[in-house]
């Protein structure tokens, strides 16, 4: 049996899921279960609601919604659940995301969407602000978020020689 999805993640268009990959990815790697749906909030707002409905009643405990240019696909998720809704602002079209940016952050007051970074780098932060969240009433998710926290921690350099760093450049 499939576990019921802690986390249902939402894009307009199927052109928008290889930049998804890393969302995947980090809630494969803590263990969550998710599910992916292609719905359009602007070509099928009726099968939004309908699945936003269907999500919750499965145990869908958080949505995160993934859009470029207008990106209203996080607002209007926001709209149909009082669940936590996490916007992937999309690097689609000409002005590289910042549009879908700003509309992912500039919602009104009481409909609140928790934004992260455009594209790819965003996508994994949705899976692991997801993480968090559900973290917070599960221990044993916390713990792999610790330890997820303590692996990054130990990759990263605390002190360097900038004498010797470099070498052979300008």
């Amino acid at each position: 049996m499939i576990p019921a999805p802690s986390v249902a993640v939402i894009c307009g268009s199927r052109s928008d899921l290889p930049a998804l990959r890393g969302c995947f990815d980090t809630l494969d790697s803590y263990a969550i279960a998710w599910e992916a749906s292609v719905i359009s909030a602007h070509r099928q707002p009726e099968a939004l609601a309908a699945y936003v409905r269907d999500a919750e009643q499965r145990g869908a405990r958080i949505f995160v919604g993934a859009a470029g240019m207008a990106a209203h696909l996080p607002g209007v998720l926001a709209s149909l659940t009082a669940r936590p809704v996490i916007g992937i602002p999309l690097d689609a079209g000409s002005l590289g995301g910042a549009d879908a940016l700003y509309s992912v952050v500039q919602m009104p007051p009481g409909v609140p969407v928790a934004s992260v970074a455009i594209g790819a780098a965003g996508a994994k932060n949705a899976a692991h602000l997801a993480a968090r969240i559900l973290a917070l009433a599960d221990p044993d998710l916390a713990e792999r978020v610790r330890a997820f926290r303590a692996e990054q921690a130990a990759g990263a350099e605390v002190a360097i020689d900038p004498r010797s760093a470099g070498e052979g450049t300008e």
